[in-house]
């Protein structure tokens, strides 16, 4: 199982982005996927999830209403669409299946920065 996340970089606040997690090794159209993030000296924690079919998405209440998780089953990859992004967002930000303890992948760094 592989989790490849990509699309971070330093972005201004406000601004947008929009992360990929491309995925390998499980049928991915059976599970639901979820994003995290792990701030400098913070715990990891959950951002967005989607269910395997895409029907139903949950967020964090930090990034209700900025952020999109969205998912092309064709691709076995996951997006986390970021807008009007705040400074507090920095993190390294990971995929991984929503029900199963997965090992992280590398992460793709997010920097809120002016």
């Amino acid at each position: 199982v592989q989790f490849v996340e990509s699309g971070g970089g330093l972005v201004q606040p406000g601004g947008s982005l929009r992360l990929s997690c491309t995925t390998s090794g499980f049928t991915f159209s059976m599970y639901g996927m979820s994003w995290y993030r792990q701030a400098p000296g913070n715990e990891r924690t959950r951002v967005a999830t989607i269910t395997s079919s895409g029907c139903w998405t949950d967020y964090a209440d930090s990034v209700k209403g900025r952020f999109t998780i969205s998912r092309d089953n064709a691709k076995n990859t996951v997006y986390l669409q970021m807008n009007n992004v705040r400074p507090d967002y920095t993190a390294v930000y990971h995929c991984k299946r929503a029900t199963v303890g997965d090992s992280w992948g590398q992460g793709t760094q997010v920097t809120v920065s002016s």
